[in-house]
Order: C-alpha cells, then sequence, then structure tokens
C-alpha cells in the first residue's frame, strides 16, 4: 500500500538526484570554461534560485517601457576589469552573457561571426512567427535565404521612388490643418506598413486609411508577445500564447492569397515580370527561385517586419526630437528647400545630397537604433575579448547565450569626446556632431554589422530619407504636443515611442492659434 512516507522518500530521492545531476552538470560546464582558457564575467546570478529574480524584475521592466534601465543597471554589478559585461547562470545549459562592449559585438557579429550564430532555441521560439528566414536560420539555411532577399535591393531597384511617393502622399493628406495635433507615429507605421506591402506584394494593405485593419493588429501583437516570451527567457513556456497563435493564422490568412497568385504564374511570365517594370515585386523575385510556400511566407514576413517598423520607429524619433529643437527643425528645412524647393518630388540623388537630413537621420539612429536588443548562441566554444589588455577572455561555452544591446552601448558616454561647444553631451540630440566626429568602428551599428549586416539599410534610408524631404517641403515648423518626460522607450523586436508622437505641423504663412507650450519643456 503507497503510504505518505513512500511519497516522501521518493521524493527526498528525485530532489537528491536532480541536485546531484545539477552538481555534476555545473562541473561539467565549469570544466569547460577553464579547458576553453577563459574566465567567466562577474556573476549577477550563479544558481536557479538567484536568477529567478533577474527574470522576473527584466519582464516587469518590459512589460513598464523600462527595460533600457533594467539592462544598464546590470553592469553596476559588474567590476573594473570588466565593466560592461556581466552573466546570468541558471542552469548548466542556461548561462546568458549580457554585453554592451563593441568589442564583443564585434567578435560576435565579424571577427568571430562563425562561432556564433541565432542557434536551434532561438529558431524554434521565434519559427511560428519568423519560420526559416533570414533573422532565425544559421549555416546553408541564413545564406539561402539572404541570397533570395538581395536582389530587390540592389540601387537599381530602390532608386525607384514611385511607391514611396505614394505612400507618402496619402500620409500628407491624412494630416489635419495646421496648428491641430496628431499622433504622426500612428500615421507612420500605417504609412511604411503600405509602403512595405506595396513593395513586397504588389499590393498595399491601405492601412492608412482602413487603421483597423486586422493584418496590422495581429502583426503588432505578435510582435509585442514574441519580445516577451525571448525576454523572459527559460520561462518563455509560462507566457500565453493564445493570442499569439491567433495572429499568426491572421498573418497567414493575409500572405497566402498573394503566394498563390504568384505561384501561379508559370515561370516565364516571371522573367518577363523581372526584365519589365514597375510590376514586378519582392513575391514575383523570390519566386522565380523557389515554390516552397512556407520559404515565401517566411521570408516576406521577415522583410516585412523589417520594412515597416525599423523605418517607422525611426521617423517617429526624428520628429519627437525636432519637435524639442526648433533651430534645428529650421536648418534641416532651410537646407531641404534649398536643394529640392518647395514642391518638387526629390529624387535619389537630392536625398544624398542633403547632408544634414543625413546627420539627423544617424543622430536619431545613435540614440535610438531601430533593434535595441539582440542575442546570438554560442556554436562552438569560443571566447569574447577582455576588456583590457593582459587580461583572460570571457569563456563562452557551446550553447551559451550572448545578448547585445546596440542601445546601450551606444547610450555609453565614456565611448565619446568630452562635451564641449563643439560637440554636444552624447545624451542630447545633435545632428552638428556629426560634422566632425566619426564614431569609431564598433560603437555604432544602427543596421548590425559582418556578413548579417542588413540587406535592407539602403532601402530603410531612401524611404525615412524622401519621408522627411516631402514633410520639411510642406511644413515650416512643429510642435510637441506631449508630455516630453512621460515617454519612454518601448523595446519589443523594435524600439518606438511608448506615448507615441503627438505634435503640431504648420505650413508656411499658417496662423499660429494659442501656440500652446509643449508639457514639460
Amino acid at each position: 500500500m503507497l503510504t505518505f512516507a513512500h511519497l516522501a522518500v521518493a521524493g527526498a530521492v528525485s530532489l537528491a538526484c536532480a541536485f546531484a545531476y545539477y552538481v555534476l552538470q555545473r562541473a561539467r560546464h565549469d570544466l569547460a570554461i577553464r579547458k576553453i582558457g577563459g574566465v567567466r564575467a562577474p556573476m549577477l546570478a550563479s544558481n536557479p534560485l538567484t536568477a529567478i529574480s533577474w527574470f522576473y524584475s527584466t519582464a516587469r521592466a518590459q512589460m513598464r517601457n523600462q527595460l533600457l534601465e533594467q539592462y544598464t543597471s546590470f553592469f553596476d554589478l559588474a567590476t573594473p576589469e570588466c565593466p560592461d559585461c556581466v552573466e546570468i547562470y541558471f542552469m548548466p545549459r542556461e548561462r546568458y552573457i549580457l554585453t554592451r562592449d563593441p568589442e564583443h559585438i564585434k567578435a560576435v557579429l565579424t571577427t568571430q561571426f562563425s562561432d556564433f550564430g541565432k542557434g536551434p532555441r532561438f529558431h524554434d521560439l521565434w519559427r511560428p512567427f519568423l519560420g526559416d528566414s533570414i533573422f532565425t536560420t544559421d549555416g546553408q539555411l541564413w545564406h539561402d535565404s539572404r541570397s533570395l532577399i538581395r536582389p530587390m535591393f540592389v540601387k537599381d531597384r530602390i532608386s525607384d521612388l514611385a511607391t514611396f511617393e505614394k505612400g507618402v502622399s496619402t500620409l500628407l493628406d491624412k494630416l489635419p490643418p495646421s496648428g491641430q495635433t496628431v499622433d504622426i507615429m500612428d500615421l507612420l507605421y500605417r504609412m511604411t506598413l503600405d509602403v512595405t506591402t506595396e513593395f513586397l506584394l504588389g499590393a498595399s494593405v491601405d492601412s492608412l486609411s482602413n487603421p483597423q485593419s486586422e493584418f496590422a493588429t495581429a502583426f503588432n501583437d505578435v510582435q509585442r508577445i514574441q519580445m516577451m516570451l525571448t525576454t523572459v527567457g527559460p520561462f518563455e513556456a509560462l507566457i500565453p500564447r493564445g493570442r499569439y497563435n491567433q495572429g499568426i493564422q491572421v498573418i497567414d490568412r493575409f500572405m497566402m492569397p498573394y503566394i498563390e497568385q504568384a505561384l501561379a504564374l508559370p515561370q516565364d511570365e516571371l522573367e518577363k515580370l523581372s526584365n519589365s517594370d514597375k510590376h514586378f515585386t519582392f513575391l514575383h523575385s523570390i519566386a522565380r527561385y523557389t515554390r516552397n510556400r512556407q520559404v515565401l511566407r517566411d521570408q516576406i514576413i521577415a522583410v516585412l517586419l523589417a520594412g515597416r517598423d525599423t523605418t517607422a520607429a525611426t521617423l517617429s524619433w526624428a520628429l519627437y526630437e525636432l519637435s524639442r529643437y526648433p533651430d534645428k527643425y529650421a536648418r534641416l528645412r532651410s537646407e531641404v528647400v534649398g536643394a529640392v524647393g518647395r514642391a518638387r518630388a526629390p529624387t535619389y540623388a537630392d536625398l544624398k545630397a542633403v547632408t544634414y537630413l543625413r546627420h539627423a537621420l544617424a543622430e536619431t539612429l545613435r540614440l535610438y537604433p531601430a533593434v535595441p536588443y539582440n542575442l546570438r548562441s554560442a556554436l562552438e566554444d569560443t571566447t569574447l575579448p577582455p576588456a583590457k589588455a593582459g587580461q583572460p577572455p570571457i569563456a563562452v561555452v557551446k550553447g551559451d547565450i550572448v545578448v547585445y544591446s546596440a542601445l546601450a552601448m551606444q547610450r555609453r558616454g565614456d565611448l565619446y569626446p568630452p562635451a564641449s561647444d563643439k560637440f554636444a553631451d552624447p545624451a542630447l540630440f545633435s545632428p552638428e556632431r556629426w560634422e566632425g566626429w566619426t564614431p569609431r568602428p564598433w560603437q555604432y551599428v544602427p543596421f548590425n554589422g559582418g556578413p548579417r549586416i542588413c540587406v535592407g539599410q539602403n532601402f530603410a534610408m531612401t524611404e525615412m530619407a524622401y519621408c522627411m524631404v516631402r514633410i520639411l517641403q510642406k511644413y515650416e515648423r512643429l510642435e510637441y504636443r506631449g508630455d516630453w518626460y512621460a515617454q519612454q522607450h518601448e523595446a519589443e523586436v523594435v524600439g518606438k515611442p511608448s506615448q507615441g508622437v503627438h505634435i503640431a505641423l504648420y505650413e508656411e504663412g499658417a496662423k499660429v492659434v494659442g501656440n500652446p507650450e509643449p508639457p514639460g519643456v
């Protein structure tokens, strides 16, 4: 007969076995570190009990839009010998190395590229959303994905600005009369969704005219939950996935008719389209090389994520910052009007010629890199460079996760020259700093770097510049109408303003009604 005593003994034996297994695996992990010839980073947690509190506080910070503050606080517990890298040791196969060191980012992205990848865990976690796309795969699969995507991002394709003009014209039509408040971020996200779906599929979702788009809502929901699943690390199984799974179904239902339409075209018809013209889309381009529906779906979703969100978020941050500096907006408008005029559609050459615009966008990406947090898994036993010469490297065991933050790194004051009349405090928005300063290598990585550098960066920069020029041509000035100090950095997959960007735009010669002072400014 089974008694409580039997159960207690069985439980005690199970706990003892689990503890013995943990101790054995921990010893093996420590031995692997010694064999590699490196050391551990300063430890925030060295066992499951202490690690849980860190994952919990990070999840809370994510929900409160305080992830940057949380990430930065990790390094308060670092050491002088290793000030910008720490680790959380949860289990022998659950070790997280967190860094904001440019040399570590360089190692992960280029000098030791073959040692690091997305890894099987990241791939499995993100596969429902991004499938086997360029953002989730390694090795040959990643190489094949990049080869499929690259042809549509050559200069000749990007310099055809008709799709941008159509999207921006619709955006300008949706803006209210001079002096009225509008959340420009909402419109920018809808515009970039329209532009990107037109580029990818040949048909816009027309979300500027249909703000309650089921597809756009599902896309946002999936991204938000996906980021939370990633943030909580080993506890991702505890996050409810009902809304996430429903969103994936909505996305797939939207995509499949376009995929079927492309696959219905014979190969020779696809080749004819490729040699022509305006009707040749990203989907047509990749359908020339594969007839696999899942491959087509995965690549389109990946590029849609990169094409919509990074551009909309960066434009939102740029207008947010410019609304606080009327002199910078006035200078930017003066240069745009001088180069392009007040009405003419800019050419690709025009966009490259407005230097202060390039500097304003670069400064925006310095303060707000589009993808603020990223990670790589160690595919082999390897190391990360030491913080100081003469010290041992940080050992990285196969399977360990390296989390790096371009946002935290690019906010490090010690990576910049001292503030002066010629170089503003690096915490402030100052496009002028780019006139006589160039970041050191790997201290500015808005589009990542190395073999995985963003293949669509020229597309994104061109779309951002085109949109800014059209807004600057029409509007003489802008005012911020939100609470400046309530704004936070909301980190989903892409970092965006948590409060939206509520501004008023004024056309040239428009009368000022009330001219309210922006709260907190």
